[in-house]
């Protein structure tokens, strides 16, 4: 920032003011484009990390297949292939079962998705004000 001459005392107070005004001005844009430049980092940092943790997932998903895979190869150890993958196809089925039953169950808690204590106490609050008028 550029730095301005010290006020000579014959400065008149509106000059005076108009020096802080434009001060406070260049102040609080410089503060402002300091804001943004902090937001810009921190958003770039954001977003990739959000693309690793994408990475991550997908990387996961064939973590799961092969999981599953070796799942199988070792149940063919004991029994035929056959009932190796019927046994684990049956246990993913299960499990997509109770996460779907689970996932129902949350949606119709949180339907209809409406704040009704909030409501209910902002109609206590005008019903509260309109009593105050009326007297």
């Amino acid at each position: 920032m550029t730095q301005t001459a010290p006020p000579s005392p014959e400065r008149s107070l509106g000059q005076l003011l108009s020096d802080l005004s434009e001060q406070t001005s260049r102040l609080v844009r410089a503060e402002i484009d300091l804001a943004k430049a902090e937001l810009v980092g921190r958003l770039k940092a954001l977003g990739a990390g959000a693309g690793l943790l994408a990475a991550a997932g997908v990387v996961a998903l064939y973590l799961v297949t092969a999981i599953l895979a070796t799942l199988v190869i070792v149940l063919d150890l004991f029994l035929p292939l056959w009932l190796a993958a019927l046994i684990v196809t049956t246990l993913l089925l299960l499990v997509v079962v109770l996460l779907g039953l689970l996932g129902v169950r949350k949606l119709k808690q949180g339907t209809p998705p409406t704040p009704a204590r909030a409501i209910e106490n902002v109609q206590k609050d005008v019903d509260a004000v309109k009593g105050g008028l009326a007297r």
